[in-house]
């Protein structure tokens, strides 16, 4: 026979879990109550189990010292087995004599936990001298071994049971720390959902401050612009974007001009030696003559349009008709002083139309409009900025339930009660 550890006792039956409704605010103290009854019930029944192994210690203690005043008759053996089973039975009395200590007395969970260590240690330590010295005590002490093994088998039970009984409480313990922890969450949710409801309380007046504000300027605009100035202004300006079409109209009786001698001028470019500004000119001229025809330019066109026709006329610049490119380079010479004055008087018309159209202008209309665009930006920005803050409040009332279902899966695994925690 060899020394071994009993079943573990099967646990009776739970009973069948009740149904109760409490109120968010009052888990902690259901969880304060609970625990203090399971730590009770814990503690109790960590100390009926010490009490019940007491004995069974002092069995044990008693044991060793009969087993060491017992000579097991070793004169009646051959000497070298006689020899073992002193050795043997010496080492199970040092054992029994220095590891078999008396249980602490249970008042707390340190004197629980001091309890578990010790009969950890006395079983560990007696179990392995039994299991080594396990023929000698079973033939040579024979009259020992079945109260041994009764005595630590039920030792063993009783460990056992202390062993479940604290890693129960702890699994409570951490389930009440995770309760705890999840209200603090909520908790957590419930102020901030406060916070960006004030925060959308305070948006949404800002966005109505922002509205008056706009209809204010809205107003103010639409006053300025019912005035008799306004519509002086609004037909000035029409008058002079509708002059801005003449100078389309110069622009196209200058290019169709210099279209006619586009080819000779653009040949000249390569066949001449003419400096960067030169070059740059003549570039200009051929591209968009409008732009470069100003009085300042007036002599260098002219002499770049001589040279052209002097050199069709000399064939170093080739065309098709002589005759016929010679006379409308003379006659674009011709018109670059009428082209000049047109240029001239449509910009000195236009500026002044411009000008008047500035001063009938009201002076604050363009910081009217300015403020207008500005505070619209702003109400748009505060729209937004309360419609995100709503999709937060929104996803912290989907999130709280499902925080409270895991408090109420959690309640359940602490006690025997089906809970449903009402919010409110």
């Amino acid at each position: 026979m060899v020394f071994g550890w009993g079943k573990k006792k099967a646990k009776p039956m739970g009973a069948i879990p009740q149904n109760k409704e409490i109120l968010l605010v009052d888990v902690p103290r259901v969880i304060s109550d609970l625990g203090d009854l399971r730590k009770s019930q814990t503690l109790s029944e960590i100390n009926n189990l010490r009490n019940d192994t007491e004995p069974l210690i002092d069995d044990l203690i008693q044991i060793g010292n009969m087993l060491e005043k017992d000579s097991l008759n070793v004169d009646n053996l051959d000497k070298h087995l006689a020899i073992i089973v002193v050795r043997g039975k010496k080492q199970v009395i040092d054992v029994i004599k220095k590891d078999v200590a008396l249980l602490p007395k249970i008042s707390s969970f340190d004197d629980a936990t001091q309890l578990n260590t010790v009969l950890t240690q006395t079983l560990k330590k007696v179990g392995d001298v039994l299991g080594r010295q396990t023929r000698i005590i079973h033939i040579f002490a024979k009259k020992y071994a079945a109260q041994l093994k009764e005595n630590l088998e039920v030792m063993n039970s009783n460990h056992s049971e202390i062993r479940t009984l604290l890693k129960n409480y702890d699994s409570t313990k951490s389930l009440s720390d995770q309760i705890l922890y999840t209200l603090d969450q909520i908790k957590d949710l419930n102020d901030l959902h406060k916070v960006k409801s004030q925060k959308i309380s305070e948006t949404n007046k800002n966005t109505v401050l922002i509205q008056e504000k706009i209809s204010m300027i809205k107003c103010s605009i639409d006053e300025t612009k019912s005035s008799d100035s306004y519509g002086r202004y609004l037909a000035l300006r029409d008058t002079c974007d509708k002059f801005r079409d003449q100078k389309s109209l110069i622009i196209n009786q200058i290019h169709t001009q210099f279209t006619k001698i586009s080819r000779p001028l653009s040949r000249y470019k390569y066949a001449s030696s003419l400096d960067k500004a030169q070059k740059n000119l003549l570039s200009d001229l051929v591209a968009e003559p409008f732009d470069v025809l100003t009085s300042e330019n007036r002599d260098s066109i002219i002499t770049i349009l001589e040279n052209v026709r002097k050199g069709v006329s000399s064939g170093s610049i080739s065309v098709k008709d002589i005759d016929k490119t010679t006379l409308q380079i003379t006659q674009t010479t011709e018109f670059i002083d009428v082209f000049l004055r047109q240029i001239s008087e449509y910009h000195t018309k236009y500026k002044e139309l411009r000008d008047n159209v500035r001063s009938l202008k009201p002076e604050n209309l363009d910081s009217l409009e300015s403020a207008l665009a500005k505070n619209i930006t702003l109400a748009d920005e505060s729209r937004l900025k309360s419609a995100t803050l709503q999709d937060a409040i929104n996803e912290i009332d989907s999130g709280i339930p499902k925080t409270v279902s895991e408090i109420e899966e959690k309640l359940h695994e602490f006690s025997n009660t089906r809970y449903t925690v009402l919010l409110s």
